[in-house]
């Protein structure tokens, strides 16, 4: 995988993270200024998605970040704000570790 791709989403991923934590933070507080906050975020997010588009493509761009969300944000929401999932939910985010890493593996030729 592309070091320069991998560094994106890692960039990406640590705003996302902040953005839906300050959505979750706005719920709890209603606080204008979190929810502008939250939404600053998400849009900083979108211009760094750009960029990891134009390194691996919009297809793998798109489905990386979605399933690095995925798991992250439901550590963060475990940890910080107490929810839980349920045994399905969880098999589903286990598919989506699995994905991820079926999507990230290098490949040879192909299409």
């Amino acid at each position: 995988m592309n070091p320069a791709f991998l560094l994106w989403l890692g960039a990406a991923m640590v705003v996302f993270l902040g953005a839906a934590t300050a959505s979750r933070a706005y719920i709890a507080s209603s606080n204008l200024w979190v929810l502008g906050g939250s939404l600053a975020l998400y849009c900083i997010g979108n211009l760094l998605m750009v960029k990891l588009m134009r390194e691996g493509g919009l297809g793998l761009a798109i489905s990386a970040s979605s399933v690095a969300q995925l798991l992250l944000i439901n550590i963060i929401a475990f940890l910080v704000f107490g929810e839980r999932l349920t045994p399905v939910q969880i098999a589903g985010v286990a598919l989506g570790v699995v994905s991820m890493g079926l999507m990230l593996f290098p490949s040879k030729g192909g299409v």
